[in-house]
């Protein structure tokens, strides 16, 4: 590793060896030898920069749940436009898509990670947790502007999607569902909320 890198430089590069890592192979083979050796870089790099191999995976995680505020802005910032599922389904295929199912597969997996998340994030699971605020804050703003009915329970809607979303995306073996697979469950979970049929 070249010395002067910024650290912010370092801390990026063993994350998206990390993903790569987790995506590739799976939590199982996640440890800091794999993710150093991913990196191209001495093993003592990463306990440089992080206390000890939990650290830099909770670190990871909310490195990668922030990204879910910028989505949740853009999917916010979509209310009025398209449909409302057409802009559920793509916010669910981006969403899950990414890294995001691993990221809850390495959370659950790993015992000393949820505690350290959890003193940072008391509740829910991360990932699955954000992106339940991200459609319930999107179908707030389709309500607002009359395209979900008054009476919409969002908050039970979102958790909902996001469940179904995932159990569509959890198995990394298979390939992604198609959008269209995807777009039937949120028609679905969606019917009789949305007043145009055809969104």
């Amino acid at each position: 590793m070249p010395t002067g890198v910024a650290i912010r430089d370092v801390r990026e590069q063993l994350f998206e060896a990390a993903e790569r890592v987790l995506l590739r192979d799976g939590p199982s083979a996640l440890t800091s030898r794999a993710v150093t050796t991913e990196a191209g870089c001495a093993k003592g790099v990463l306990h440089r920069h992080f206390a000890d191999f939990d650290a830099f995976l909770a670190e990871l995680v909310l490195d990668r749940v922030a990204r879910i505020d910028d989505q949740a802005a853009a999917l916010r910032d979509s209310a009025g436009t398209g449909t409302v599922a057409g802009n559920i389904t793509v916010a669910l295929m981006d969403l899950f898509g990414t890294v995001a199912v691993a990221i809850v597969g390495l959370v659950t997996s790993r015992d000393g990670l949820r505690a350290r998340l959890r003193r940072a994030r008391p509740t829910g699971v991360p990932v699955l947790t954000e992106a339940a605020v991200m459609i319930a804050s999107y179908l707030t703003a389709e309500r607002d502007l009359g395209r979900v009915v008054a009476e919409a329970d969002v908050d039970t809607l979102a958790p909902t999607l996001i469940g179904a979303g995932h159990l569509l995306f959890a198995d990394r073996t298979a390939a992604p569902p198609e959008p269209e697979a995807v777009r039937k469950v949120v028609t679905t979970v969606i019917a009789g909320v949305v007043h145009d049929p055809g969104t």
